[in-house]
């Protein structure tokens, strides 16, 4: 049995204030001294709250949002825990006076203790403070086993302080360590019967989303459906319900359904860098360009200061917003490129001099004279940057991998695809939607050998020349590339149109039809598209019947 350590007294316990406020420093202060708390330290900024925590271990953490300069209370929060500064045994208090509901989902998804709307009240202080001691005192043993992952001991514990009638109040967080514990040892047909037994008592928002997880983890949707419904009703559990929802699909394969459900997670907790970065990926997985860059946004919006933090979060929305212009309309691509080239001209100045993104940017550099129509000059950087470098991450050789394919090395391009599949290292949600994204890439890049824009630009060129089926050919496998794209979609019915006024529709055309039709309906057009819509429809029906009558 692994062997615990004493739990502190109250006056014992170590404190740390983190505000930038004085007086919420004195006001907090003064109540913990009336409760014997004299160990009390304060730090007004992240930087100082940091150095503290490397010299003392606290028992309790009070982290306001609005830190001081440096960085805001989420990102110092969440940086406490990575570092290891707080975990399960520590009393976490987050103090703020913006209650938006943005920030509160952020918060409770880094399960702090308590959240204190400012202003404090001294008297409600003391009073707040003695429960969640008390709470934390009857739980240290089961936390301490988790801080140490032994789950298995952790349950042990639990099942005996169950026992004890004297515990009876704090009976809902120990059964909730019991089941945390059931779903870590991936013991989810025991999970499941423990949480039915458990939503028999309690009506609490985590019950039901555990059981909910335990029956979506042994393939069982449709008994957890009217359950999710309900979650996906309340404002305490959707955005959780919502990631063990998209977790599933993903699990199943069904990366659209996925990406759809983490998008809307996303928009209820923006802060989560890691919930952005699915999302990223599975932008990317579903041919999503315009999703695939606000999610890069969001990660170097929220990652300011943070621990996750990088030059190359830049780089990132960079090389999305060069995708994103690679499928655009004319004046849009070259207004986003411009924008980019802005952007990546500050990104240079600031870490270019120093060569710590020199062969990154150099690449980028490149794509972007493509874009620009200069091949030459694109080819004359890419000539110089042809070796693949181990040191470099996952998406680093990605973007190579875009540059040779752009510029017509194609064979080069899928050698270093097959390169980069062995980076990919564990079965982890990101592993699994990498995995697919490259397994994808080899595939479409064997098979399409040019851009969603250059490909629509030799369309037009042989649709100008009354070359109606190779223009098809060519815009559909565009529309591959970017299927949510409503003028590929259009330009597509208008050369259907073309072929059909010759009577010489086949079945695949009609299928194509179809599936452009929904999508351009559904879409946001113009009333002069939607009028040139209508008018292609009229043309393409009466062959439909035609061919239905031949048939």
């Amino acid at each position: 049995m692994i062997e615990i350590p004493a739990q502190k007294t109250i006056e014992a316990q170590k404190v740390l204030i983190i505000d930038g406020q004085t007086l919420v420093h004195e006001v907090i202060k003064s109540a913990l001294l009336e409760l014997g708390i004299k160990q009390v330290q304060s730090a007004e900024n992240a930087y100082f709250a940091l150095r503290l925590c490397e010299k003392t271990k606290f028992d309790v953490v009070l982290v306001s949002f609005d830190v001081k300069s440096d960085k805001d209370g989420f990102n110092l929060l969440e940086e406490m825990k990575f570092k290891g500064f707080i975990t399960k045994t520590t009393t976490v208090i987050f103090l703020s006076a913006d209650t938006s509901s943005g920030l509160v989902n952020c918060v409770v998804e880094l399960q702090p203790n308590d959240f204190w709307v400012k202003p404090l009240d001294r008297h409600k202080i003391e009073k707040r403070f003695i429960y969640l001691f008390t709470i934390k005192q009857k739980l240290y043993r089961l936390n301490y086993c988790v801080d140490k992952q032994e789950y298995a001991t952790a349950v042990y514990y639990a099942e005996r302080q169950l026992a004890d009638p004297g515990l009876t109040q704090f009976h809902p967080q120990i059964n909730r360590v019991i089941g945390d514990c059931l779903l870590l040892l991936l013991q989810f047909e025991q999970a499941e019967s423990f949480f039915k037994k458990l939503l028999e008592q309690y009506k609490y928002g985590w019950v039901s989303v555990n059981l909910a997880r335990s029956l979506l983890k042994q393939d069982k949707l449709e008994e957890a459906q009217t359950l999710i419904d309900q979650l996906l009703e309340r404002d305490d559990t959707r955005f959780t319900t919502y990631d063990i929802l998209a977790e599933y699909y993903i699990e199943k394969e069904n990366y659209e359904k996925g990406y759809e459900i983490i998008k809307e997670a996303t928009k209820l907790a923006p802060r989560n860098i890691s919930r952005n970065k699915k999302s990223w990926n599975l932008a990317r997985l579903n041919h999503d360009r315009h999703g695939q860059y606000i999610a890069t946004q969001n990660m170097a919006k929220y990652a300011k200061n943070s621990i996750h933090d990088s030059p190359h979060l830049a780089l990132n929305v960079i090389r999305a917003a060069i995708d994103l212009a690679a499928t655009l309309p004319g004046p849009e691509g070259i207004k986003l490129l411009t924008k980019t080239e802005r952007d990546f001209g500050v990104l240079q100045e600031s870490f270019g001099a120093q060569n710590q993104l020199g062969d990154q940017l150099s690449i980028i550099s490149a794509r972007m004279l493509n874009l620009r129509c200069d091949k030459n000059g694109a080819e004359t950087i890419v000539r110089d940057h042809m070796d693949v470098r181990k040191e470099h991450s996952i998406e680093d050789n990605l973007d190579k991998v875009k540059a040779f394919h752009e510029l017509g090395y194609w064979e080069h391009s899928l050698a270093l695809l097959d390169k980069i599949k062995t980076q990919i290292e564990g079965d982890s949600f990101i592993a699994q939607v990498i995995n697919e994204y490259l397994e994808q890439e080899s595939q479409e890049r064997t098979a399409i050998h040019y851009s969603p824009k250059e490909l629509v630009d030799m369309a037009s060129t042989h649709y100008k020349n009354k070359r109606y089926k190779p223009s098809y050919a060519l815009l559909k496998q565009a529309i591959v590339l970017t299927p949510k794209n409503a003028n590929i979609a259009l330009s597509l019915v208008k050369v259907i149109a073309k072929i059909a006024i010759d009577a010489r529709l086949e079945s695949e055309h009609l299928e194509t039809f179809e599936k452009c039709k929904i999508l351009v309906n559904t879409s946001p057009l113009t009333a002069a598209q939607r009028t040139k819509m209508e008018e292609y429809s009229h043309i393409i029906h009466p062959a439909i019947v035609r061919k239905m009558h031949k048939g």
